[in-house]
């Protein structure tokens, strides 16, 4: 299509409303809930400028960027309006459309008022790629929108050489991190590095930080693991001019992985809670000063309302009052509230002590308090202190590392012994998987031990990403043996979907060679050269009834005997151990 013919087609797409908004969802990477949409806008399909590169490029070049924009801003927020979805809508805009004739002070407002959005669910993004100009544009771009109640972003932090300048400068709500930083960052160092600073910057500013670009699943675990709370890309959710995203499933399933380890492996901010001498809103400050005084080892009283705290007084304020010239005489009759302290921390008693230190972590250097205000459905409880916190953690992070594997950080041989039991105890049917690698060893020798521990973490991911967390429980006896205990009906469709999975992505670790004769050679211990086959996956399961009476060792013997069984077979086989022979059979004396 010649130039005079694309700008035909941009007039017609102008004059026309021939735009096509389409949708990506962004996510709560914590709980995989819907946090908003990003819209986008697409020309007419089959044409030149459907893609939106083209699409906008031509524009700018014509000077019709602001007439398009518009254009798009208006179809996005009525398709939004119509399909009813859920979150924010994110809408790119350039700051330099405010100095344009065309735009109208309050036209979005009035777009949305008709529609019957709410302005607080619209968030504006200044894109670091568009040319801010030296006249304070940008700032008068965030003033004009933020008056208005609406939220500003900054999208693709990091594309050009001012991003932290007009971070600084713009103090926006939302910042997303551009894609660059995102691509591969599961395997590069570097990028994992710049992104734990920009995710410290935006704890301290209290900014809210988006991945954008995540295109793998690798990637996506990584950014959780790094603490990233919301993210966009195509592994995610394409754009879509029909969207209907839901809750995340795969977001959803490490969510509630993630809750179902708190609740057996973590306590409460509760266990920190001891009992302190409170006064009302409406005490005196000589009542006060009498409780720091039978009290010495008390350095914060709480001041409750109807028994919920307001605040706290402190002894150093108090005492610093009463030091001044005739201040005792003038306040110990005034009222606690003179001396109130609102800058404190209330949980409730059920929240984890991990995150209530994420909580202290995100105070203030400058305001950062020792007392933890504990209440009980909003009444007050007690207090704990910030070292009672930092000491229970730091016991809590012992245990777990001595009760979980390092490589993979699943639950070990007592945790795993512990669900047995309790499962017995409770008179419950289940389930033991025992997955084992085959010829693991050679691999080892040939590849070299960090290549093994990759392959392990490989098995790793697999059964956390197939497994159904809800009723089933996953652990890592050591080395490339793992234990999975099912109270799942669809156990053995789970069990397949590791094997066949693990067959095709053992490939990548080996060479082009390897593969070709199809494995290693190998010495075994007499010293003689034996070939290995590529690795392959054996899983041995055991039927386990509440009418036995078994004990957890009982329980490691017949799974291990159902492993052994499984790699007979050889391959990557699943091997099911017939519920009557598992008990008529003498069982093998191997320990888990």
């Amino acid at each position: 299509m010649s130039q005079v013919d694309e700008l035909k087609l941009l007039n017609k797409i102008i004059q026309n409303g021939l735009i096509t908004p389409v949708f990506q969802p962004i996510y709560d990477l914590s709980n995989g809930a819907i946090y908003g949409h990003e819209a986008l806008s697409r020309g007419p399909k089959n044409s030149a400028l459907f893609n939106p590169d083209a699409l906008f490029s031509l524009a700018t070049q014509k000077g019709l960027l602001h007439e398009l924009e518009l254009l798009c801003r208006e179809r996005a927020l009525s398709r939004f309006s119509k399909l009813a979805l859920e979150g924010r809508l994110f809408l790119n805009v350039s700051a330099s459309l405010l100095s344009s004739p065309l735009h109208q002070k309050g036209m979005t407002l009035e777009i949305l008022n008709n529609l019957g959005l709410d302005q607080k669910r619209i968030v504006i993004e200044l894109s670091e790629q568009h040319q801010y100009d030296h006249n304070g544009l940008s700032r008068l771009s965030v003033k004009h929108y933020r008056d208005m109640g609406f939220h500003v972003a900054i999208d693709d932090l990091g594309v050009g050489y001012s991003g932290l300048r007009l971070w600084s400068e713009l103090q926006p709500e939302i910042v997303k991190i551009d894609k660059h930083f995102i691509h591969n960052i599961d395997k590069d160092e570097i990028k994992r590095e710049f992104v734990r600073s920009i995710l410290s910057i935006s704890q301290r500013l209290k900014c809210t930080l988006i991945a954008e670009g995540i295109e793998t699943q690798q990637e996506l675990d990584q950014l959780i693991d790094l603490g990233i709370e919301f993210g966009q890309g195509y592994f995610l959710g394409h754009p879509t001019d029909k969207p209907a995203f839901t809750t995340h499933p795969y977001l959803k399933k490490q969510a509630l992985r993630r809750s179902i380890f708190e609740v057996d492996h973590s306590e409460t901010v509760r266990s920190l809670s001891r009992v302190t001498p409170t006064v009302q809103i409406d005490s005196h400050l000589d009542e006060v000063s009498n409780l720091f005084k039978e009290n010495q080892d008390v350095h914060s009283i709480p001041v409750l309302k109807d028994e919920k705290p307001v605040g706290v007084i402190r002894r150093h304020q108090l005492h610093e009052l009463f030091s001044t010239p005739y201040g005792r005489a003038l306040y110990e009759h005034k009222s606690a509230a003179l001396l109130l302290s609102e800058d404190i921390i209330v949980v409730e008693s059920n929240v984890s002590l991990s995150t209530v230190s994420t909580l202290v972590t995100n105070q203030e250097a400058d305001t950062l308090n020792n007392e933890i205000v504990i209440v009980h459905n909003g009444k007050f409880l007690g207090t704990g202190s910030l070292r009672d916190l930092l000491r229970r953690i730091t016991e809590l992070k012992i245990q777990n590392a001595t009760y979980s594997n390092p490589l993979t950080l699943l639950p070990g041989n007592v945790p795993i012994n512990q669900e047995v039991m309790r499962r017995l105890s409770n008179h419950e049917n289940f389930h033991v998987a025992y997955f084992d690698l085959n010829d693991f060893k050679p691999f080892n020798d040939y590849f070299g031990y960090s290549m093994g521990d990759e392959v392990i973490q490989l098995v790793s991911n697999l059964i956390k990403n197939i497994i159904e967390p809800t009723r089933n429980f996953i652990g890592h006896v050591g080395g490339d043996d793992f234990i999975v205990i099912f109270s799942d009906d669809h156990w053995q469709e789970q069990c397949q979907a590791v094997l066949d999975q693990f067959a095709h992505q053992v490939r990548q670790f080996y060479t082009q060679e390897t593969l070709q004769v199809g494995g290693v050679w190998g010495s075994n211990r007499q010293g003689e050269k034996v070939f290995h086959p590529v690795l392959s996956l054996s899983v041995g399961v055991v039927d386990l009834r509440a009418d036995q009476g078994l004990n957890h060792h009982q329980v490691a013997e017949l799974a291990a005997l159902a492993k052994k069984s499984a790699k007979q077979k050889g391959g990557n086989h699943l091997y099911i151990q017939p519920y009557q022979s598992a008990y008529s059979r003498p069982v093998l004396q191997e320990q888990l």
